[in-house]
């Protein structure tokens, strides 16, 4: 049987390129990866379409760019075409200013994701720590690995979808196994099931191996031990409500200042943030970084400083105990705190097409573009949104369909998304951009999307096209339903803040505070959500000095 390794590509005209570049990666990867080197980009061009051909995975192509070699990014565009999910980075050589305009041209508009520079010494760990995140990212989308987790399920079923995306971003590595191929009626033979209620959950890493049929969020989270019942006497200095960016950097600044902890989250470490695949204007990740990894450095982060964690639980309530908040579970159980932090933010708005809403997991998904992608492969998928997370929807998708297209209600989306996402989708060629155009209806067939209809947003014209996947990025509304009278929101629900000589970020109920995008008025960008989740605490020490803890 032929070598089932991953490939890393590397092309280059430049011989003294060529020679430090396969060095270092035949020496660093080649027990893992199959290295291949090519002297000429007709050559490499040919070799990545041998490679689709016997289907291998590509995971990296690698191109020169710099005095002696001017073609590697134009090679590096027209690879997309033949393996979109691979990961492209340009080399480069330190002190060649004069070419960086064009290799920074090149990944703003798509046709790369990072620059490598040529290393000039041994162990040049800048150089390989680049290649290890960017392959890490790879692997990360393409859900491959040790199985921790096997599920049985179908693809298109909504409570599936709902765990594999929830599995994926919290970094547990699952394993999807389709009911009915030879795969799943091997595992179900096995654990002596026969027809069960889907999805089965096989937990691997227990000993000995848990079964979990169509089981509740709570029987997971019993079932991975990783929270036990929280103690009914315990006084914690701040409660975090909310696992995505402003909250986990809350979790980082209090645990690391001294305060006791705990973060709930009901679904998946890193909110909306941690569906997005590349992050690319967030300080200090010039090369992007996934929001996934991002939100799972932070969350590792709170950890180590001493942060709690209790996941898969809903908070149903927040109420007082004397100079004491008490956070209600879904469980039942009753969290004691001396304040709260509440960052849920948003959940996506819906489209309201009835015929679409039957379809969720099934064909249509709002958000979760990292997680799908994949089973999105050779079909014709459609993203709604103008907003910076439908373009980087829409960019992730077309790594894995045959054509994206981008519905755009408005005329323009020039107010709307930021100017490198808008130069990267028109330049990716199977990404189209329809303005003033609206999803009016859907069809489907043996149960999932097969078709929709399009039109004008006042229903004037209308189209049907075909559609095997549709992915609904428009906006958002807060979480806060579950929240007393006493705290004062606005009129679309977001919570307000710093009012009636409150602290900046307290809430209307003393000693509770409010972070990201749940708060109204606050910017909807990652980092001003981080900056939210870091102010907080300065404040929060304040409020705490003034109310001390109750002695025993």
């Amino acid at each position: 049987m032929g070598n089932t390794d991953p490939v890393l590509l590397l092309a280059t005209t430049d011989e003294a390129s060529r020679d430090v570049l396969e060095s270092e990666l035949r020496h660093r990867y080649g027990g893992d990866y199959e290295v291949v080197v090519c002297a000429d980009y007709g050559h490499a061009r040919a070799v990545l379409e041998g490679l689709r051909r016997w289907e291998r995975q590509v995971a990296l192509v690698i191109a020169c760019y710099g005095p002696d070699d001017r073609d590697g990014l134009d090679f590096l565009r027209r690879a997309y075409s033949l393996h979109p999910s691979a990961k492209r980075a340009v080399a480069a050589i330190w002190g060649d200013f004069a070419s960086t305009k064009d290799v920074f041209a090149a990944i703003g508009h798509g046709h790369a994701e990072l620059v490598l520079l040529r290393p000039e010494r041994r162990r040049d760990e800048e150089f390989h720590g680049a290649i290890t995140d960017t392959l890490d990212d790879w692997h990360l989308a393409q859900g491959i690995g040790f199985e921790a987790v096997r599920m049985i399920g179908e693809q298109r079923d909504e409570r599936t979808h709902a765990l594999r995306d929830q599995f994926g971003r919290n970094h547990i590595p699952v394993g999807f196994h389709q009911v009915g191929t030879e795969s799943a009626n091997r595992l179900l033979a096995g654990l002596g099931l026969t027809d069960p209620e889907l999805p089965v959950l096989q937990l691997a890493f227990t000993t000995p191996p848990t079964t979990l049929v169509a089981p509740s969020d709570l029987e997971i989270a019993d079932a991975f031990g990783l929270m036990g019942p929280l103690p009914s006497d315990h006084v914690y200095d701040v409660v975090v409500i909310g696992a995505g960016p402003s909250g986990l950097a809350a979790a980082v600044y209090a645990s690391s200042e001294g305060l006791s902890t705990m973060v709930v989250e009901q679904r998946a470490v890193g909110g909306q943030a941690g569906t997005s695949s590349l992050i690319r204007n967030y300080p200090g990740f010039a090369r992007g970084v996934s929001g996934a990894h991002l939100a799972w450095r932070s969350f590792q982060q709170a950890w180590a400083f001493g942060s709690e964690y209790s996941f898969l639980r809903e908070v149903q309530g927040l109420g007082t105990d004397g100079d004491l908040r008490t956070v209600s579970m879904s469980d039942g159980s009753v969290i004691r705190t001396r304040s709260v932090v509440i960052a849920t933010g948003v959940d996506y708005r819906m489209l309201d097409v009835p015929s679409l809403e039957r379809l969720v997991g099934r064909g249509v998904f709002y958000g979760a573009a990292v997680s799908e992608a994949p089973s999105m492969a050779g079909t014709e998928v459609y993203v709604v949104g103008g907003g910076n997370s439908a373009g980087q929807a829409a960019l992730h998708l077309a790594r894995y369909a045959h054509q994206v297209t981008l519905l755009v209600r408005g005329p323009s989306l020039a107010a709307s998304m930021s100017d490198y996402l808008i130069a990267q989708l028109e330049a990716t060629r199977n990404v189209a951009i329809r303005y003033r155009t609206a999803v009016l209806d859907g069809r489907e067939e043996d149960g999932c999307l097969a078709g929709l209809t399009l039109g004008d947003p006042h229903g004037h014209s209308r189209e049907e096209v075909p559609a095997g996947g549709l992915f609904v990025l428009i906006g958002s509304v807060p979480r806060t339903s579950w929240l007393p009278e006493e705290i004062a929101r606005d009129e679309a629900g977001f919570i307000r803040t710093g009012q009636d000589g409150r602290l900046l970020l307290e809430t209307s109920m003393e000693g509770v505070f409010a972070v990201g995008d749940v708060r109204s008025g606050s910017v909807k960008r990652v980092a001003t959500a981080v900056g939210d989740g870091a102010t907080v605490i300065a404040l929060l020490h304040g409020y705490l000095a003034a109310h001390p803890a109750p002695t025993a």
